[in-house]
């Protein structure tokens, strides 16, 4: 790591079982050697040596690469032999016995680790989706449930007031009620005569008959009272009054006409 700028590192035949991860910092690097040692894994971030052209893994440990190795976009020439290696992955970078063979395992193996980081950004882009796509079901499941809290409390709130209205409406009918009962005994406590009394019968109004007697009896007393000043009175010598005399004399004569007919009548009878 003090060494920054270095371009040609030999770590070969060191027993090496890992590497730090300070060791990516090392961008200079073009040519790399870590053959014959017991590596079982290479840093995480080991694609941040973008300069490499040149590496040599023989004869490690080594089963997979990491997927930042797919970053390596300069490299030329690679040697995976002699590694436990994915069988897919070994199939990939196969043999290098020469030169050709361990430029086309660069160029093969580079291939491969860009479709395992493509396939690696689509799960993660997947999951990232579906987990959006989660949060936005949380939020909308959120939002129904708030939504269907509201119409609760909106729904107990209208049950409320209509229970309150009732209840005004109960008491204002009770009110009215006692106030009707109060006023009408207030009237029969006023009135306690007229409810003691016994019922009278209505009164009829006069019919004809009674008119017809009540006009005979007033001219029978205009009759009395002109014959009195006729008989009585100093007017007897008129000649109206001497005409009403003589019709009385004549009417009280023909009276007892009739009686002494009567009891001749009455006595033949007998």
């Amino acid at each position: 790591a003090a060494l920054p700028k270095a371009t040609i590192l030999d770590l070969s035949c060191n027993n090496l079982i890992s590497l730090p991860s300070d060791f990516c910092s090392l961008m200079h690097l073009v040519k790399l050697d870590l053959s014959k040692n017991r590596l079982q894994q290479l840093p995480l971030d080991f694609g941040r040596l973008v300069n490499l052209q040149h590496l040599d893994l023989l004869n490690n440990r080594l089963v997979t690469l990491p997927v930042s190795f797919a970053q390596l976009k300069n490299l030329k020439w690679l040697d995976l032999k002699d590694n436990p290696l994915d069988p897919v992955l070994a199939k990939v970078a196969g043999d290098c016995l020469d030169e050709k063979q361990c430029k086309q395992a660069a160029v093969k193996v580079l291939q491969h680790m860009k479709a395992i980081q493509s396939e690696q950004d689509r799960q993660r882009q997947r999951k990232l989706q579906a987990e959006r796509e989660m949060e936005k079901k949380r939020e909308a499941e959120q939002r129904a449930k708030e939504a269907q809290e509201r119409e609760l409390r909106k729904r107990e709130k209208a049950e409320e007031k209509e229970r309150r209205r009732r209840e005004y409406d109960a008491q204002k009918a009770a009110k009215q009620e006692v106030e009707k009962k109060t006023k009408k005994e207030t009237v029969h406590t006023r009135k306690p005569a007229s409810s003691s009394r016994p019922s009278q019968p209505p009164r009829h109004k006069p019919s004809w008959s009674r008119s017809v007697l009540r006009v005979l009896l007033f001219v029978l007393f205009c009759i009395l009272c002109t014959l009195a000043a006729c008989k009585l009175t100093e007017l007897q010598r008129q000649p109206l009054c001497v005409s009403v005399n003589t019709l009385y004399e004549d009417v009280v004569a023909a009276l007892q006409n009739h009686k002494t007919l009567q009891n001749m009548l009455q006595h033949n009878s007998q």
